[in-house]
């Protein structure tokens, strides 16, 4: 049943030779993997405007020279990145850039910081999707986390269902937002130019006032700079593009850095120009649609609609991005091995489902507010940047290629403004950003505990050789095999016949209690009579447990067999009911025994299944 529900919503499982099936188009990467960066443009400018807002209605037309600023960091950092893919075409980002360049641990900051913040990205996008719901709909306002947490829910499942189909789902959001943002912005720009909609503009650029600061001014920077983050999600995703991979990530990330600087510059500017002030009740973005398009008629709720898919399918670039960057640092042993394996659907299914989790548990403690994930959400992509940029800028100096000098001025430029928020972020929203400062130092720990166990468990399972020969090993003399039994039955039976069958010396051991010495000695009579040549050995426990004595008796076998250079093995024999859900009502004190004697060196552990056919 479970398997038939699995088919139905993920799909039949892929061969690994259909690998070359499940690469992206130009077309379908730049839905799959820039809905992020995109969506950014919903809350980029309204960040810029709360921001400058503390200091009043006067201090708005800084949102004009704060954009420019902010699309100045915007080309620095996407050509740093397309020298990044040129680079690095195995994928990976910011942490190959910054492993190889500045050292492993300061790549496992730069990763570390882009799994968080890919938990954020799916967590902020799904609760600015909810927000640009509830915008539209009031009522559901206080639905606002259960409405995110399904978005989330939504999209796992559908990138379960591998990188295409993903890519398909997302072509009509990304690209229905792309038309619908073009066509409102144009249409804007028009009426502004023509005199349709008058200059509103609180201020004119220039004006003074009381309250701004250097401070200020670059809080509401730093703020802004949040419409760049997911710029970096192509660089970690290229080896998901169709060959020449470089070049079609390339032209990807170019494209889609033109349509963010066009939809952030008119979205700030029709914003100054109308006038737009910050709202608890209603977007900045859905103020300007209803401005643009004369109130709250068609044109309003399509921005609506178009908004609220942007921001619930932006999270994606997350699930695409977050699966990748835990397979590199899987490979270089610092996640779980599993991050490597491949689901039915060729997609890397533990690190979307680990997402997932992720993202949920961060719209429940931040309770779906963007306000609250934003800053966190910013310093964990620009610390990232500040590390691959500046890592790049050694990597230019080493390699030394053609024009490097002016490559590595990009790459400072970028590295410079970067290193510059992160400063101002950790000294103007500490009371936002702080839990940076535990989660990162954790999960550097974390890291590197995981790389510490693998380099010991190879270490510990490396053969030794002899006089550079052959493999040191033990040859045994025989084999000591030790059945548990419970009771006479099919399954007892079968299991002492298995065993014969596999060892020189079979033991039975049985555990009784006070409960019934009439029924353990009739289990042991028959016993006896049904293997006569098979050693039965009762074991009594006073204190009804069945563990203790067990690993006592097992101990002292294994002394013995030793002696007789033997190996031991414990059989614990098992049936298997027909249905599976009938286990939970049998079999506890095999799983008991069985984790007990894991514990124990020098012997081996074996299940023999008997399975009931009713």
């Amino acid at each position: 049943m479970f398997e038939n529900i699995k088919r139905i919503l993920i799909g039949k499982p892929l061969k690994t030779l259909d690998e070359g099936g499940q690469s992206l188009s130009k077309t379908k990467a730049l839905a799959l993997l820039s809905s992020d960066a995109l969506s950014s443009v919903a809350y980029g400018t309204e960040s810029i405007t709360t921001a400058l807002f503390i200091a009043g209605a006067a201090a708005l037309w800084l949102q004009i020279p704060i954009a420019l600023l902010v699309l100045v960091l915007l080309a620095a950092i996407v050509m740093s990145y397309r020298q990044i893919i040129h680079a690095y075409p195995s994928g990976g980002g910011a942490y190959a850039v910054a492993s190889e360049n500045w050292g492993p641990k300061a790549g496992l900051v730069a990763g570390g910081s882009l799994l968080v913040d890919y938990m954020l990205t799916v967590a902020v996008s799904a609760s600015a999707a909810a927000d640009a719901v509830t915008a539209a709909f009031p009522a559901i306002l206080p639905f606002t986390v259960p409405l995110s947490i399904v978005v989330v829910i939504l999209l796992t499942g559908m990138n379960l269902r591998g990188l295409r189909e993903s890519a398909n789902f997302l072509m009509f959001p990304v690209y229905f937002f792309i038309c619908v943002l073009i066509v409102m912005i144009l249409w804007g720009l028009f009426q502004a130019v023509t005199g349709q909609l008058p200059y509103q503009a609180t201020t004119r650029i220039g004006t003074s006032f009381s309250g701004l600061s250097f401070v200020l001014f670059m809080r509401a920077f730093s703020s802004g700079s949040s419409s760049l983050t997911g710029v970096e999600a192509i660089s970690n995703a290229v080896p998901n593009f169709k060959a020449p991979k470089e070049k079609h990530a390339a032209a990807t990330l170019a494209a889609m850095a033109l349509i963010l600087a066009v939809f952030f510059g008119g979205i700030t500017f029709l914003s100054y120009w109308y006038g737009i002030k910050p709202n608890v009740h209603s977007t900045v973005l859905s103020q300007i649609a209803a401005k643009t398009f004369g109130g709250y008629g068609v044109g309003f709720y399509i921005v609506q609609l178009a908004t609220a898919l942007i921001l619930a399918v932006a999270a994606n670039t997350g699930f695409s991005a977050f699966p990748m960057l835990a397979l590199n640092l899987a490979r270089d042993k610092y996640l779980p091995h599993l991050y490597m394996d491949r689901g039915d659907r060729l997609g890397y299914s533990n690190g979307i489902l680990s997402l997932a989790l992720g993202a949920a548990i961060l719209i429940v403690i931040f309770h779906g507010s963007t306000d609250a994930l934003i800053p966190l959400y910013a310093v964990g992509v620009f610390v990232p940047f500040t590390l691959s940029q500046s890592g790049m800028i050694i990597h230019w100096w080493r390699k030394k290629p053609q024009n490097w000098l002016f490559k590595a001025f990009i790459n400072f430029v970028g590295a410079f403004i970067s290193a510059v928020l992160v400063i101002t972020l950790f000294a103007t929203r500490i009371e936002h950003v702080w839990p940076y400062l535990l989660i990162m130092p954790t999960v550097l720990y974390v890291f590197l505990r995981i790389r510490h166990h693998y380099i010991s468990i190879a270490r510990q399972l490396k053969l030794s050789y002899a006089n550079n020969d052959n493999a040191v090993r033990h040859h045994y003399d025989g084999a000591t095999v030790i059945v548990l039994v419970s009771n006479i039955t099919k399954v007892t039976t079968e299991a002492i016949d298995y065993a014969q069958s596999i060892g020189d010396y079979v033991v039975a051991m049985h555990v009784s209690f006070d409960v019934n010495p009439k029924k353990e000695l009739k289990t042991a009579t028959q016993f006896k009579n049904d293997f006569p040549d098979v050693r039965y050995v009762d074991i009594h426990s006073s204190y009804r447990s069945i563990v203790k004595p067990a690993l006592s008796f097992v101990d002292a076998v294994v002394k013995q067999s030793q002696k007789r250079n033997h190996s031991v093995t414990v059989l614990v024999p098992q049936f298997v009911p027909k249905k599976p859900w009938q286990n939970i009502l049998h079999n506890q004190n095999s799983l008991r025994l069985r984790a007990a004697f894991a514990a124990r060196e020098d012997i081996s552990v074996s299940t023999y299944y008997y399975h009931l056919s009713e």
